[in-house]
């Protein structure tokens, strides 16, 4: 795709609406996305896989990349008229309050906001305390429980933060909302559609798992149709390049980052190496990272069967898990080219090697 292209595709992706069980809208971008590229199945949970066999049926290459976003869901209507709510994934309280969200009725969107209490009526103590995501509310306007149950919400409903896909100033960077991991789901498409175009020794499968922000859940499953001989996880993850951070070994403009580690899973070393060298090849900068904490759909898939090599490719961006990440498009299209080169060179006898261990 063109830089157009690849825009208008994530911005479709970053305002659709995609809460944990609830990604039936971005599933029918990808669908749309697909259409006539591969054979297209789900499975049970809703995860989408799309294969597209090139001159081998394996191995097996999956593109991973995950549908939903960080959400919440209506657990009660209060009497005053507050939405109760149960995060779906981590927020930090800080991002939440006084923020727009859409609540997704049956009977449409349902303007709200994040109750936040003024400064005026806040002692220095309170001033100084993070609520959490648990202990707010949903405001839709109403003054009591009848005026709430009036607009068409009730228990169970989902609720997603309601924000603008916008170009900033800074050439190149976009900000919006559930780019983690509308970037890996635009990354998954692309990917796929130019490799139709293409020879490629395998059949390369690509995965918009559901429910990743709940614990990995419909990469497990999707595994099942998929058959993974080797995956690579598509991320968009945490840029560390904000002030005051230490160490940056995520910062927007610095290439796709490839994960050795975080507490989920360790990357298959060989598998590694090899994103390392076809980087090199054609002059792509990476940034490589080992992270203490977060995890993705990795952790349920290269647990697969009897094992799976995989890495996680992700492209990094600030202020995830917000109404207002921020990516810069150099880095998606680096990585959009980096993993095209990977399927493509992925043949049997290289797939087989990340997991041959009776030798040194």
């Amino acid at each position: 795709m063109d830089e157009r292209d690849s825009l208008a595709l994530l911005e479709r992706l970053s305002l659709a609406a995609g809460a944990p069980g609830g990604e039936d809208a971005v599933r029918a971008v990808v669908r749309e996305a697909l259409a006539g590229v591969g054979s297209v199945a789900y499975d049970r949970l809703g995860s989408l896989i799309c294969s597209v066999r090139g001159s081998a049926e394996r191995p097996r290459v999956v593109l991973d990349s995950h549908l939903d976003e960080v959400a919440f869901m209506v657990q009660s209507v209060s009497e005053d008229g507050a939405l109760r709510i149960v995060p779906l994934g981590s927020f930090w309280g800080h991002v939440l309050l006084g923020q727009r969200i859409d609540v997704l009725t049956e009977r449409g969107r349902v303007p709200g906001v994040i109750g936040s209490t003024p400064p005026h009526f806040l002692d220095p103590a309170e001033r100084e305390r993070v609520i959490k995501p648990e202990a707010m509310f949903i405001d839709v306007g109403a003054s009591d429980r009848a005026g709430a149950l009036a607009t068409g919400v009730r228990v169970g409903d989902l609720a997603l933060p309601h924000a603008e896909f916008t170009p900033l100033a800074v050439p190149g960077v976009v900000s919006g909302k559930a780019l983690d991991n509308r970037v890996g789901v635009a990354l998954m498409c692309e990917a796929l559609t130019a490799l139709a175009r293409r020879e490629h020794p395998n059949t390369v499968v690509g995965v918009g798992a559901v429910q990743e922000e709940l614990g990995a859940r419909g990469a497990g499953t999707a595994s099942a149709i998929a058959e993974p001989d080797v995956a690579l996880v598509l991320e968009c993850t945490p840029a560390d390049d904000m002030p005051a951070r230490g160490a940056r070994q995520a910062a927007l403009g610095g290439g796709p980052q490839i994960r050795w580690l975080d507490p989920t899973a360790v990357s298959n070393r060989r598998l590694v190496r090899f994103v390392e060298s076809v980087a090199a090849d054609l002059a792509i900068p990476i940034q490589m990272a080992v992270r203490s904490s977060g995890g993705t759909d990795a952790q349920t898939i290269h647990r697969f069967r009897e094992g799976v090599p995989t890495v996680v490719i992700g492209v990094p961006a600030r202020y995830i898990h917000s109404h207002v990440a921020l990516i810069q498009m150099n880095d998606y299209r680096a990585a959009s080219r980096l993993v095209i080169e990977l399927v493509a060179h992925m043949h049997a006898e290289r797939v087989a090697s990340f997991t041959r261990f009776d030798e040194p």
